[in-house]
């Protein structure tokens, strides 16, 4: 028998490898599916990571189970899910705050672009400026002269703080109107939206999918959406840019990552089904009623999003000296 060359040998194993994938691909999901979320339960990112794991249940023929890791801004499930094995069993339901988390958190046992491989963008939101209904606050204005009169008194909480959009939102528009309020940290938007609730915060940031029902009940107010654009639920209310700040914006979305190395026919196939869930009627007036516009799109455009917001977020929370406690 001829020996094979290294050439000859190197091809027979990458032939190999794309057949094992290929087999992997059409047999997977073989085991339930942990979609993984780093926020408490009742929050924006948990409400639709639930929604999304009912769809895909029944279209990939396994349980697609949600599990909570709340912590550190989202870090630890990311660190988790970034540590698990890449067959497309552990995935990550993540939110826009994932670009701006290496800039807060410098030794993060990941990377945010190279540890992970995009599947797909679930939906996109703007931020909510909310007070509870008691609050003497009747417009952002009122908040930005009671801040200014009494540095450092108001206190607010923003989602899960840290990486988080919500908390990034807070902080850009802190910088922009040069205020101090005291940021008080929560594990997720359910507990941080309780407390307000509850009068023990002044303020808070969140976006509709957690805040907006509360709204609808006359629980809260909306003083301001951080959107270029006012939000068609809720036409009333002005934008951050109308209201004094030109150019002011900020918009969350929400997306599943699974960790680098992940075949791309699994890939490919998670991105096809949740493409198809986002098509649900049913999924599309769950959304539309969260004020979340659906994603959809191929993981390559998922990238170059998340690629883009991270070089903004980055920069900016380095140029504002953003620091996690």
């Amino acid at each position: 028998m001829k020996r094979l060359s290294r050439r000859a040998a190197l091809a027979s194993i990458g032939v190999a490898l794309l057949a094992a994938t290929g087999v992997q691909a059409q047999t997977y999901p073989v085991k339930p599916v942990s979609l993984i979320v780093g926020f408490a339960p009742g929050g924006s990112a948990d409400i639709l990571a639930r929604l999304l794991a009912q769809k895909l249940t029944l279209s990939l023929g396994q349980p697609v189970v949600v599990e909570n890791k709340p912590g550190a801004g989202a870090t630890l499930a990311t660190a988790a899910v970034a540590a698990a094995v890449a067959d497309g069993h552990t995935l990550l339901f993540v939110t826009s705050g994932h670009a701006g988390s290496s800039a807060l958190y410098p030794k993060l046992p990941y990377d945010t672009l190279t540890s992970f491989v995009p599947v797909a963008k679930v939906g996109s939101t703007p931020v909510l400026v909310v007070v509870p209904a008691a609050s003497p606050f009747r417009t952002l204005k009122d908040v930005v002269n009671a801040a200014r009169a009494a540095p450092g008194k108001l206190n607010y909480a923003a989602g899960g703080g840290g990486a988080t959009t919500t908390n990034l939102a807070a902080e850009f528009l802190k910088a922009d109107a040069r205020l101090e309020m005291q940021a008080i940290p929560y594990k997720g938007s359910g507990p941080a939206l309780t407390a307000l609730l509850g009068g023990e915060l002044d303020l808070g940031f969140d976006i509709p999918t957690s805040a907006l029902p509360h709204i609808k009940s006359a629980k809260m107010r909306a003083l301001a959406v951080t959107s270029q654009v006012r939000t068609s639920l809720m036409p009333e209310v002005p934008t951050v840019a109308e209201l004094g700040w030109p150019g002011f914006e900020v918009t969350g979305w929400f997306g599943v990552l699974a960790p680098a190395g992940t075949p791309p026919g699994v890939v490919a196939r998670l991105n096809k089904e949740v493409n198809q869930a986002l098509e649900l009627p049913d999924v599309k007036e769950r959304l539309m009623a969260l004020a979340v516009e659906g994603g959809s799109g191929s993981p390559a455009a998922f990238a170059a999003l998340i690629e883009s917001d991270t070089r903004r977020y980055v920069e900016t929370i380095r140029r504002i000296g953003i620091k996690i406690d």
